[in-house]
C-alpha cells in the first residue's frame, strides 16, 4: 500500500502499522469503499497525538467523529426516500396558525412518499411531526438547558438523534435533506434559512428547493423577503437571479409544489473532470436542448450543453437516467436553479418521483404513516 502514501505520518514504521491496520480491517469486514479515506483519518488522528493536540480539542473532534457516524448509521437505510428538513420555533403554541401550517405541509409531504426531518423539539418541530407521523420522522435534536426536549411524537423512536454541537448537526441536515422548509422562528430560524441559501449560493451543497412558510394571510416572511429585495438587492450584495433559490408562501399546497415541481424531472446532479452532469429522469429533445444553449448561454465557460451517457466515477450512480452535461462557471447558482426550472417546466404532467439515491437505486418501501394517508386520499 506504501505507493498510495500522499499523505501520510513520515515515520516509515507508524505507517506501515496503519497500512497493516487498514488490511487487516479489510480481512475482517469485507472490502471497505473507502479504504484509502480511512487511512488518512487514521494518519490525521496519530498526526494530532504527535503534535500534542489539546485534550479539549481531541474530545471536540472525539465527539463530532462519534455523533456523525451514528447520524449516518440512522440515515443510511432511508437513503432511498427524499426528505424535507422543516424548521421554526420552539416557542410555537398549538393554537397559532402557524403550528398548523407546519402541521398541515408534513402530512402533504408525508402523503407524497417524503419523510420530514426536524430538530426534533417542541413547537412547529412538533407539529412537522405530528403531521408527518412517527414512521416518517427524524428528529435531530441539540442538547440544551431550555427549550429542547424530544417531543411526544419522536421521543424514544431510534430516528432522534442527539447532538451535542450545532455545526455537526447541520452538517447531518443538509447532507440528509432534499428540500427544506421554513415557518417562522426566531435566530436559529433565520440561522438555518441564511445557511442554507448561502451553500447553495457558493455551490457547497446540492441544489435543492427552500421554501419559507407564512401562516395564511402572515407576512413574517414577506417583511424577510422585502428586506433581502430592499437592501441585500438592491445594493447588489446578491444578483437578481439568486432570488431564484427560494420562494415565499402562505399557501401549504405551494409550498409542496415548489418542492415536487423542482424533481418533476430534475434529479441529481455532480462534477465529473471540469464538467457539471445534471441527472434527468426523462431525456431532453434536441430542440429542447437547443433551448437550453440559447437561454443559458452565460453559464457556460466553454462549450455547449450537451446530452450526456454516464461517464467516469457516476457512471454506476443512477444508470438508468438520461443527462446533460456543460461546462458550468460553477459561480451562476441562481441561474442555475434557472435552468433546473426551465428544464422541469418543459414535462407539462407531473411525474413519479424517483428515489434519492445518488449512488445504487435502492427500493424501499413507504413509510407506514404515508401509506395510510396516501390510502386515505
Amino acid at each position: 500500500m506504501t505507493e498510495r502514501r500522499r499523505y501520510a505520518l513520515r515515520e516509515p514504521a507508524l505507517d506501515d502499522a496503519i497500512d497493516a491496520l487498514v488490511a487487516q480491517a479489510e480481512e475482517h469486514f469485507g472490502e471497505i469503499e473507502g479504504s484509502e479515506l480511512v487511512r488518512q483519518m487514521l494518519v490525521s488522528v496519530l498526526g494530532m497525538a504527535r503534535e500534542g493536540v489539546r485534550v479539549g480539542d481531541l474530545k471536540l473532534l472525539n465527539s463530532t467523529i462519534k455523533e456523525l457516524r451514528h447520524a449516518f448509521r440512522v440515515f443510511e437505510p432511508y437513503r432511498g426516500v427524499r426528505k424535507v428538513a422543516a424548521f421554526g420555533s420552539a416557542r410555537t403554541r398549538e393554537d397559532d396558525p402557524e403550528w398548523g401550517q407546519a402541521e398541515a405541509f408534513a402530512a402533504r409531504m408525508s402523503q407524497e412518499g417524503w419523510m420530514t426531518i426536524t430538530g426534533g423539539g417542541g413547537g412547529i418541530m412538533e407539529a412537522a411531526q405530528r403531521g408527518a407521523g412517527r414512521d416518517a420522522s427524524f428528529g435531530v435534536n441539540i442538547h440544551l438547558p431550555f427549550e429542547q426536549q424530544p417531543n411526544p411524537i419522536i421521543a424514544g423512536d431510534p430516528k432522534l438523534i442527539n447532538f451535542r454541537y450545532f455545526f455537526s448537526r447541520k452538517v447531518t441536515f443538509v447532507k440528509e435533506s432534499h428540500a427544506i422548509a421554513l415557518f417562522p422562528g426566531g435566530f436559529g430560524t433565520h440561522d438555518e434559512g441564511f445557511e442554507s441559501l448561502t451553500l447553495i449560493q457558493t455551490g457547497k451543497s446540492e441544489m435543492l428547493p427552500v421554501v419559507f412558510i407564512d401562516a395564511p394571510g402572515g407576512s413574517y416572511w414577506r417583511d424577510w423577503e422585502e428586506y433581502v429585495r430592499s437592501h441585500l438587492h438592491r445594493k447588489h450584495m446578491i444578483g437578481d437571479a439568486d432570488l431564484s433559490l427560494f420562494r415565499v408562501t402562505d399557501r401549504v399546497e405551494e409550498a409542496v409544489e415548489e418542492i415536487l415541481g423542482f424533481y418533476r424531472n430534475y434529479h441529481s446532479s455532480r462534477y465529473v473532470g471540469d464538467k457539471l452532469v445534471i441527472r434527468l429522469c426523462h431525456a431532453l429533445s434536441e430542440e429542447q436542448i437547443d433551448t437550453l444553449n440559447v437561454e443559458f448561454a452565460d453559464l457556460l465557460r466553454r462549450g455547449r450543453i450537451e446530452a450526456s451517457r454516464p461517464v467516469g466515477p457516476e457512471a454506476d450512480e443512477v444508470p438508468g437516467l438520461a443527462r446533460i452535461a456543460m461546462h458550468f462557471d460553477r459561480r451562476s447558482i441562481g441561474r442555475l436553479r434557472q435552468l433546473i426550472d426551465r428544464v422541469n417546466g418543459f414535462l407539462v404532467e407531473p411525474v413519479t418521483q424517483p428515489d434519492a439515491s445518488d449512488r445504487e437505486i435502492v427500493e424501499l418501501p413507504l413509510p407506514a404513516d404515508a401509506r395510510r394517508r396516501r390510502d386515505e386520499l
